[in-house]
C-alpha cells in the first residue's frame, strides 16, 4: 500500500472509531461510572470484536475478489458512497449529549463488549467500508488486510483511550450545542476528504 492510501485508511478508520457510537458511548459511561482501569477489559473486548468483524468482512469476500477483479471497482463505489453517507450523517448529526449516570449503565464485561460488535451496524460498516474501499486486488489483497488489521488495533485503542480517559470532559463538551456542531462538521468534512484518495490506487 502507498503512503497516501495508508494515510487515507487511518484517517477513515480514526474518524469512524472516534466519533460517537455504541462503543464510545459504552466506554465513556463505563469509565465515568467504574473508573479507567476497570474499563480496560471492555476496551480489549471491543478491539477483539472489531478484529473479528474485519476478518469476516475481508475473507468473506476475498474469494469473489480473486475470481472477479471487477468486483473490486464495485466495492470501491459502494465504499465511497458509504464514506459520503457517513460524512453527511456525521456533519448533520442532531444534538444529543451523552448520558453517563450510573443508574442507566450496568458494567459490561470484555466478552460482552466483543460480542456487541456483531450487533453493531457501525462496526460492520467500518469493516466492510475499509475492505471495500482500501483493500488491494490480486496478490496484494492479504497484505492490505494485514495493514488494515494493524490500523484497526491502533485507531480503536487510541479512540477508546480518548473516550475513556476524557469521558467526563467529552460529555461536558458535547453538551454545548455549538461545540457539538463544530465537532461533527469537522469530522464530516474529514470523512468526505477520504473519498478521492481511495481512487488514486
Amino acid at each position: 500500500m502507498t503512503l497516501g492510501l495508508i494515510f487515507s485508511l487511518f484517517t477513515f478508520l480514526f474518524i469512524a472509531a472516534v466519533t460517537p457510537g455504541p462503543n464510545n458511548m459504552l466506554l465513556t459511561s463505563s469509565a465515568a461510572n467504574y473508573g479507567f482501569r476497570r474499563s480496560i477489559g471492555l476496551l480489549l473486548g471491543i478491539m477483539l470484536g472489531m478484529q473479528s468483524i474485519l476478518y469476516l468482512s475481508a475473507f468473506g469476500i476475498a474469494a469473489l475478489l480473486l475470481l472477479y477483479p471487477a468486483i473490486h471497482i464495485v466495492l470501491k463505489v459502494i465504499g465511497s458512497g458509504y464514506l459520503l453517507w457517513l460524512a453527511w450523517k456525521t456533519a448533520t448529526a442532531n444534538y444529543a449529549p451523552l448520558k453517563t449516570n450510573s443508574e442507566a449503565v450496568k458494567r459490561v464485561t470484555w466478552y460482552q463488549g466483543g460480542l456487541l460488535q456483531f450487533l453493531n451496524p457501525k462496526a460492520w460498516m467500518m469493516g466492510l467500508g475499509a475492505v471495500g474501499s482500501f483493500s488491494l486486488p490480486g496478490a496484494l489483497f492479504t497484505e492490505s488486510i494485514i495493514v488494515m488489521s494493524i490500523a484497526f488495533i491502533i485507531v480503536n485503542l487510541i479512540a477508546g483511550l480518548i473516550w475513556m480517559g476524557f469521558g467526563s470532559l467529552i460529555s461536558l463538551f458535547l453538551r454545548s450545542r455549538q461545540a457539538w456542531f463544530i465537532f461533527n462538521l469537522v469530522m464530516g468534512l474529514l470523512t468526505a476528504a477520504c473519498v478521492p484518495l481511495i481512487w488514486l490506487e
